[in-house]
């Protein structure tokens, strides 16, 4: 029988197997012992309900959890009355702790590896720990859950049959449309992570570089402002760019493959290369837009002269 004493008012027992507990609305269940290994737990993005009864028992029952930010996942393990030891794990600290989890594998100890959110290693710290773990003969455990990358995908109404986790662009246009152009044939829906600041630019500059593909923006995830966004690119790079302020919280952006773009019209064309001219020459502009549509670079690097001229740019 689960146990219907708070966390608040249970005395804390020294005796290890006491301690290997966690409680939902206020009832402590008993966890299981775990195999020995490096046990790789997912945790909700957002929304605590998300977590699982197998995620729970694994952080209680670990003799050690590895947290990116020990501050973020106190709260967590707080919520649920969980009280093994915990101890950070993150870039600037992975390669000092990375023997020293792997000396407690070798005692036969099972630890919990966890980010501040969704799956580890997902553009988390914890793959060099997974890899070295598993070379020394260590034993992965996934104990799989929540994930950014998935639930923005399964709202987007995007192709789901592909898709390319890229997660976050460089932060300077140059480099931005660089990489969109390294992924621009990629058959599949792509899927990037993006800051609030940052949206709009990025948008804009995967609009100039894959052109009018269908797109989502996904914000906030499971959380209470969830918001999906629907459009394409360029829709949704002038949508954000003509808002008042930045989005803020978790920003996913996915993509859709190519040929999924809706035609173009010479009214789209022309905005493009508007867009273009503003910051380029006419010729980079007609070569810009005549790698994102695939229509002839002549033909556009006419359009643009005529289109210079008539604002008087060169």
């Amino acid at each position: 029988m689960p146990s219907a004493t708070p966390p608040s008012l249970r005395k804390h027992p020294q005796g290890d197997a006491e301690r290997r507990h966690y409680w939902i609305e206020g009832q402590s269940f008993p966890a299981q012992a775990l195999g020995a290994g490096l046990h790789v737990v997912a945790t909700p993005i957002g929304n605590l309900g998300d977590i699982t009864l197998r995620a729970l028992g694994t952080l209680a029952a670990a003799d050690l959890i590895l947290a990116e930010d020990t501050r973020v996942s106190r709260r967590l393990l707080t919520h649920f009355g969980i009280s093994a030891p915990l101890q950070p794990y993150h870039e600037h600290n992975a390669a000092e702790m990375r023997p020293r989890v792997l000396a407690r594998l070798a005692e036969g100890a099972a630890v919990a590896l966890i980010s501040d959110a969704g799956t580890p290693l997902v553009s988390d710290p914890g793959y060099k720990l997974v890899r070295d773990a598993a070379e020394e003969g260590y034993r992965i455990h996934p104990i799989p859950g929540a994930s950014a990358v998935l639930a923005g995908l399964v709202a987007a109404a995007l192709p789901t049959d592909r898709f390319f986790f890229e997660g976050f662009l460089p932060t300077k246009s140059g480099a931005r449309r660089a990489r969109a152009e390294a992924l621009r044939a990629v058959p599949g829906t792509l899927v990037f992570f993006e800051t609030g600041p940052r949206l709009a630019a990025s948008l804009a500059d995967l609009a100039a570089v894959l052109g009018e593909r269908p797109a989502a923006v996904t914000r906030e995830l499971t959380k209470t402002f969830e918001e999906v966004r629907r459009g394409t690119l360029g829709e949704l790079a002038s949508a954000y760019a003509e808002a008042a302020n930045p989005p803020k919280g978790e920003i996913v952006v996915l993509v859709g493959p190519p040929g999924e773009e809706p035609p173009l019209e010479a009214e789209d064309v022309d905005q493009q290369l508007r867009n273009a001219l503003g910051h380029l020459s006419v010729k980079d502009a007609a070569a810009s837009i005549a790698q994102a549509t695939g229509l002839p670079r002549r033909d556009l690097y006419r359009r643009a002269l005529e289109l210079a001229g008539a604002t008087g740019e060169r």
